[in-house]
């Protein structure tokens, strides 16, 4: 059977945070198939958790850095080469605070802070075309009031 007619199928729901200080992204540096690749902090939602939630809690276990959500950039639909389908969930914060010894994840090699050039020439490293895409849609200006997304008890 394939995955769309399965009425089990679900995609994975990930969020991603775009963290911009400076004029500078904040990025994690991640190894994936043994290849390097960038990414921004990101990651799958876990059981139980808001969306809002896991934004900053893979920014932090991600790069070390507690950041303030500011705006929701927006919501990203991808179906990876494999077949994978993910609904990203899009984040701007601010930076507050950074704590250099915490460790990083798993995979996580480095965090880095990047201006928009770099990682827009370093197109065939970015982990999915979703890296730039969400950056892009940040500096066009697309933010949206964090209540647009909703958490119902």
């Amino acid at each position: 059977m394939n995955a769309v007619q399965d009425p089990r199928w679900a995609p994975h729901a990930t969020v991603a945070t775009v963290v911009v200080d400076g004029g500078r992204v904040l990025l994690v540096e991640e190894t994936i198939d043994g290849r390097q690749v960038l990414n921004q902090p990101a990651g799958h939602l876990e059981p139980g958790e808001s969306l809002a939630a896991a934004a900053l809690r893979e920014t932090r276990e991600e790069t070390g850095w507690t950041v303030e959500l500011t705006a929701f950039i927006g919501c990203y639909q991808w179906t990876a080469p494999d077949g994978t389908a993910f609904l990203r969930f899009c984040y701007a914060a601010r930076p507050l605070s950074h704590d250099p010894d915490q460790p990083l994840d798993a995979g996580i090699d480095r965090a880095l802070w990047l201006d928009p050039t770099e990682l827009q020439a370093a197109g065939p490293r970015l982990r999915s075309p979703l890296v730039w895409q969400v950056v892009a849609d940040y500096l066009a200006g697309q933010r949206h009031p964090l209540s647009l997304v909703q958490e119902v008890a």
